[in-house]
């Protein structure tokens, strides 16, 4: 049977929940147990796809094409399940469902309520997370609920675990509670009171939390710990401090000296072996003790806000641990970048440009992806930033003079990138778009496959097939890859079924490392293996850094 930990947080947001229960997660799993981990997110919207990364940060992207919160991709960081689409709903998709419940006479009829219509879709939905009752039932499943306690939004999920703990019974479900322990300098001294509050207001709902992780900038000292242990009603064992660190892969090891994962097992009664956190001991080690150091220029529109490449960054600094180096990261906001600055760009040993949409800052990503081209530094684009590559091609090489995106300049002379109207899923469904279509929903999502030609840099990185998971509208035109490829671009994969392009990259004689890819890789990435696009890319900035010849021309 399925056992589940609800994780809630209290008195302010981005405190850390995703890491806390991803941590968990990886610290149960080094027990032997089988564990996934749900996320529930109060938003109305029917998925992050279409928000603003100002709003939410990253969006994270499934093998089975869901849109999702960037808390998966910790999951997936951290623990080997993969999430699924049914690892992360919203509000708006619950009441997606039972308003399409209710129009179909599902209810007989009867008048549709919060309790208990809404409360049982949400149980309905953590279960099907869960994989109750199906090949890919786990252990243990942990369920993180966005938002903070007391917040209206988050009132219909917290009453439905709180059924659901009920209905199960006490062993068989637990309760952890994030909080915040401020530290007020002018009184020098921690604050315990925001934890009581919450932990009230938890109680007030019906929820009585088992151990209460105390986020603080340093640890809680014995007589505080004592005296949150008193006003919350949870054990003073179970009440665990969560300071700041300078790694995040160094929580799972401080929660289980607390004896958090122990104090979990005993609720759920659950007998595993001890931990084995070794690996975790290792990666530590290594993110500490690096050989060497690569500077890299992320070129991007959404340099302030550094959720918005959550993965990305990890993926690079996973990278940098495979090559025993530290990568430092300079975010260029793209929209200050222009021919008479661009030059700035030479003190880098490699150059990135990751995703996004929409006009803003693109001819800075071009002149990016042009400097970085002309100076033979290596060159990595993401999506957009593979089609920033291919537009300058087409502008400076190939002599398409104002190549554009159709994104950007609908009615330019040459869109080398425009929208594709058809394609075939994964599932081998057809699936059509128009300009007209909602944004949601209509993108190329998800993982799909293509051949990589052979004697080609990304044949080296990737072998015969490429699996890479998409999150994208526009593609590069098929009717100018001739023009490209006569132009000296090679085109080194692309769709069986549609020839939609997925990499183009320059030929190592005329660069040392030049490329841009369709897809996303850095949803892949582990902090134990790297992925191996990355860690070529971060080994070529490494070999520029250490023969800076290799700038020259060939």
């Amino acid at each position: 049977m399925t056992k589940f930990v609800f994780v809630t947080g209290g008195v302010v947001s981005s405190l850390g929940k995703g890491i806390a229960s991803a941590s968990l997660a990886a610290i149960l799993e080094s027990r032997g147990l089988k564990v996934t981990l749900i996320k529930l997110d109060p938003y109305i919207n029917v998925d992050p796809g279409t928000m603003s990364p100002f709003q939410h940060g990253e969006v994270f992207v499934t093998d089975d094409g869901a849109e999702t919160d960037l808390d998966l991709g910790h999951y997936e960081r951290f623990i080997t399940t993969r999430m699924r689409k049914t690892n992360n709903f919203t509000t708006g998709q619950i009441y997606k469902s039972v308003l399409e419940k209710e129009r179909r006479g599902d209810y007989l009829g009867k008048t549709v309520q919060v309790i208990p219509h809404i409360t049982n879709e949400i149980q309905d939905f953590i279960r099907r997370g869960a994989g109750v009752d199906t090949d890919h039932a786990v252990d243990v499943a942990i369920v993180e609920i966005g938002g903070t306690v007391g917040d209206i939004e988050s009132l219909p999920f917290l009453e439905a675990v709180r059924q659901m703990s009920l209905k199960l019974g006490p062993n068989n479900t637990a309760f952890v509670h994030l909080s915040y322990v401020p530290w007020i300098a002018a009184a020098g001294e921690l604050k315990t009171k925001p934890t009581q509050h919450t932990a009230q207001k938890l109680r007030e709902i019906g929820i009585q939390a088992d151990a209460l992780l105390c986020r603080a900038d340093r640890p809680i000292p014995d007589d505080e710990r004592s005296k949150i242990s008193l006003f919350s009603n949870v054990p003073e064992w179970g009440v665990i401090s969560m300071w700041d660190v300078d790694t995040i892969y160094k929580v799972p090891r401080m929660l289980h000296e607390q004896g958090l994962d122990g104090l979990i097992c005993d609720k759920l009664r659950l007998n595993t072996p001890p931990a084995n956190l070794q690996r975790w001991d290792d990666l530590v080690h290594e993110v500490e003790h690096p050989q060497e150091e690569v500077n890299l220029a992320m070129v991007g529109k959404y340099v302030d806000l550094s959720d918005s490449y959550k993965s990305l960054n990890e993926a690079l600094r996973h990278a940098g641990l495979k090559n025993h180096a530290r990568v430092r990261i300079t975010y260029i906001d793209s929209e200050t970048l222009n021919p008479d600055n661009v030059s700035q760009l030479s003190q880098f040993n490699a150059v990135l440009v990751p995703g996004g949409f929409g006009k803003r800052g693109i001819e800075g990503k071009i002149c990016a992806a042009r400097y970085a081209r002309e100076n033979r530094i290596p060159y990595l684009g993401i999506c957009l930033g593979m089609q920033v590559a291919t537009i300058e091609y087409a502008r400076h090489v190939a002599g398409l003079k104002d190549a554009n995106s159709t994104e950007f300049e609908p009615d330019g002379p040459h869109p080398v990138i425009a929208l594709i109207t058809e394609w075939k899923d994964k599932d081998g469904s057809i699936q059509k778009r128009t300009e007209s279509s909602d944004l949601g929903g209509t993108m190329r999502l998800g993982a799909q496959s293509s051949d990589v030609a052979p004697g080609t840099l990304a044949h080296q990185i990737y072998g015969d097939v490429v699996t890479e998971r998409h999150r994208h509208r526009y593609e590069a035109n098929v009717n100018y890859l001739d023009t490209l490829r006569q132009a000296g671009l090679i085109i080194s994969a692309l769709t069986q079924r549609e020839h939609l392009t997925e990499i183009v990259e320059l030929p190592q004689a005329v660069h040392p490392w030049y490329m841009g890819v369709q897809f996303h890789p850095e949803f892949k990435s582990t902090p134990w293996d790297g992925h191996p696009l990355f860690n070529a890319y971060i080994r070529a900035a490494l070999n520029l850094k250490k023969s800076p010849q290799l700038k020259a021309v060939a």
